[in-house]
């Protein structure tokens, strides 16, 4: 038995797992992907976006085995009926932060107001165009009274890790979930938002109803929550989940 879970199998029976998961878990699964399929012989095919594309994808039909999204995209798709409720596992929860390009000073975001002074300071900020921490961040800049002196400084980020752009200098401050932060080369982790300020997501995981190969799925999953798997989610940047 591998540390991360799976048993060998025969080749004969070995099956494609395609997944669909969130942008938080990508440095998590490409330490995991490497050992679970050479530990049970089966091979994963994995995508990335944000959890509402995800949603969306699945809602228009396309195929899955496992879905990786936050808990209330999973509780949408399980009420519609397209991932089995009772295989949900609970994979963690992050928060919210700043990066900066690599040779940039750090700006102090510690409390409420260094936060805004550090916003209002920069002369661009990223985030995702669509993604939690996106979404969230425009309507705190509203409750923070300074939507209007950060007009014009807002850049749409493309899906996937908007850090990118501050490490290519398209952009002064990167906001977004903090496993989507740390790993950009280029970029420095600055750190979280302040407590009052802090938005946490919670990832789950699940079997899709339709999937042909549910127990690899189950499989899969369980490797997912192995004490192994949980300290690269920590690593990363993602702590333990609430229950």
């Amino acid at each position: 038995m591998h540390p991360l879970g799976g048993t060998r199998v025969s080749a004969a029976v070995a099956v494609e797992l395609k997944v669909f998961s969130t942008h938080a878990a990508l440095e998590i699964l490409k330490q995991i992907a490497p050992q679970f399929e050479p530990s049970t012989g089966n091979r994963l095919s994995i995508s990335y976006d944000p959890a509402k594309a995800v949603r969306r994808q699945i809602e228009n039909g396309a195929s899955f085995d496992v879905a990786i999204v936050t808990r209330p995209v999973f509780d949408a798709l399980a009420e519609q009926g397209y991932l089995l409720p009772e295989t949900r596992s609970e994979i963690g929860r992050c928060g919210l932060g700043v990066s900066v390009r690599k040779e940039a000073p750090q700006p102090d975001i510690g409390t409420v107001e260094a936060f805004k002074r550090a916003l209002i300071a920069a002369g661009s900020v990223v985030r995702s165009t669509e993604g939690t921490s996106g979404i969230y961040f425009e309507k705190l800049l509203a409750s923070l009274g300074i939507a209007e002196a950060m007009r014009g400084k807002i850049v749409l980020g493309p899906s996937g890790r908007v850090a990118e752009l501050v490490a290519r200098g398209d952009a002064d401050l990167a906001v977004q979930q903090i496993p989507e932060l740390m790993p950009v080369a280029g970029a420095q982790f600055v750190g979280p938002f302040p407590p009052e300020l802090q938005l946490y997501t919670e990832f789950s995981a699940g079997v899709a109803s339709a999937s042909r190969h549910q127990d690899a799925a189950k499989a899969f999953i369980a490797a997912l929550t192995t004490p192994a798997a949980a300290a690269l989610f920590k690593a990363a940047g993602l702590e333990p989940a609430t229950q």
